[in-house]
């Protein structure tokens, strides 16, 4: 099975869309499939943008043992952060890409606190959503002042119970991205950032067993990482019929939850119960329920003409 989806990513690596490349697919019962093409299955790329929902599983778990809530305002943790301001910044705000804050470059030259801090306001908390990565330094400051451990310290906690050990704010053995510089990113000045939206990297295999986690998760075990009615909350539309404004536009058909990426009215895709999240240099992991699968596909090119995300997850809830 999974023949056709791991044809295409081998030949976006033969063709060169791809320097490289390490893919697989997981059912509930664990991983069933997994190569690498120009690369070995257990190398370590970045997540970039993957690690916004890693550290929204770090913010639900804080949910549940009450020290959050989703109305939990920013100031909370920053205190003065909305100054004059006649609006109030939220947890929910910030993990649904709704927060107004305006957006920096990924690789700001200040420490990432200050830049929060000083930042602008582009709209209301609430009346728009675009996607947002200085956002979760604020997700970062509140789950340390709830929780006494910086963001990745939290993420630790979980992925722990997972034996997800690759999953670290550590990039130092990880994939290079050859073209970060062409596309406008001073990897040095990023990881010395340490984004907590950004700033995890992993192996194929510790996404792996987090979708098997997810999709047994969703299935009604009370076991894992997270509880099933927590799972539920993060995968609530936040964004509703709101503006959405650039890169995530309306015709994308996609809402956001608590950090997942819910690509519910996407019209280019077989299965439309489906969340997950992608990565700056093309990193992907998306789990569909229905259909009982998580896939994952790590590489480090920013710039990828001619790959199409669609078309690789139909392949893989298609299989034959």
């Amino acid at each position: 099975m999974y023949t056709a989806a791991f044809d295409l990513v081998r030949r976006h690596v033969t063709e060169g869309r791809l320097p490289s490349a390490v893919f697989g697919v997981a059912t509930a019962d664990g991983t069933v499939a997994l190569d690498a093409f120009s690369a070995d299955a257990a190398d370590r790329y970045p997540l970039f943008s993957i690690t916004k929902p890693l550290v929204g599983i770090a913010v639900a778990r804080a949910i549940e043992r009450g020290l959050l809530t989703l109305d939990t305002p920013l100031a909370t943790a920053l205190p003065g952060f909305d100054g004059a301001r006649e609006d109030v910044v939220r947890l929910r705000h910030l993990v649904s890409h709704t927060s107004g804050i305006s957006e920096p470059p990924l690789d700001p030259a200040p420490p990432l606190r200050t830049v929060l801090a000083t930042a602008g306001r582009d709209f209301a908390p609430g009346a728009a959503s675009r996607y947002s990565t200085i956002a979760f330094e604020g997700i970062a400051a509140l789950l340390e002042q709830a929780t006494g451990m910086p963001w990745d310290a939290a993420v630790a906690e979980w992925t722990t119970e997972l034996a997800a050990d690759g999953i670290s704010s550590d990039l130092s053995d990880a994939a290079t991205i050859g073209d970060a510089a062409d596309a406008g990113v001073d990897m040095a000045r990023f990881t010395a950032g340490r984004n907590a939206g950004a700033g995890l990297a992993a192996r194929a295999d510790d996404l792996l067993r987090l979708g098997s986690a997810l999709l047994r998760i969703g299935a009604g075990e009370t076991s894992g990482i997270l509880q099933p009615a927590t799972l539920g909350m993060m995968l609530r539309p936040i964004t509703g019929d709101i503006p959405r404004l650039e890169p995530y536009v309306a015709s994308r058909g996609q809402d956001w939850g608590v950090t997942w990426n819910l690509r519910s009215r996407a019209p280019g895709l077989i299965d439309q119960d489906v969340y997950g999240h992608g990565g700056w240099a093309g990193t992907e992991f998306w789990v569909h329920p229905t259909a009982g699968v998580a896939w994952v596909l790590l590489t480090n090119r920013a710039m990828r003409e001619g790959f199409d995300l669609d078309a690789l997850d139909n392949a893989v809830v298609a299989a034959r």
